[in-house]
């Protein structure tokens, strides 16, 4: 099991609510779909699913999301690491789910989920995040996820 992705705060910030929103970023429309539907099916309220920087920071700003799940890739000049930023600065946490995990934004997300992944692996990915963010015991990784090493 590689550490390797999550914002610093999370360690700091420890106990906190328990993950129920969260917002869906890709640009995959069929993926997007997929994500948005197996949270739902898990219990999670999807704030929204959108393919772009700027529908995202929209969402952030108006809903209450405790999680961002973004590709790095999307529509448009801005990136999920971009978009991590921006979430970063407000206070949410953001996971990332893409093919080649960024190593230049590793203070601005908790983790990555690489692509491709079992529906069942993003479930897994989402209730590790939410252990490490309500500073409970880590469950069992998924193949696929790595966390920065400053958020073990």
């Amino acid at each position: 099991m590689f550490f390797g992705l999550v914002k610093g705060e999370a360690k700091a910030k420890g106990r906190r609510k328990a993950i129920r929103s969260v917002l869906v970023v890709e640009d995959e429309p069929l993926v997007a779909f997929d994500n948005e539907h197996v949270l739902e099916v898990a219990g999670y309220r999807v704030a929204a699913t959108v393919d772009d920087y700027s529908h995202a920071v929209t969402v952030i700003e108006e809903e209450s999301v405790d999680l961002v799940i973004a590709d790095i890739t999307l529509h448009g000049k801005r990136t999920g690491v971009d978009l991590a930023r921006h979430a970063a600065s407000r206070g949410v946490a953001v996971l990332f789910v893409t093919g080649a995990c960024p190593v230049d934004a590793q203070e601005v997300a908790l983790g990555c989920l690489a692509k491709p992944y079992a529906p069942r692996d993003l479930l897994s990915a989402v209730a590790v995040v939410d252990a490490l963010l309500r500073g409970k015991e880590l469950p069992r990784f998924p193949e696929g996820l790595h966390l920065f090493e400053n958020a073990a």
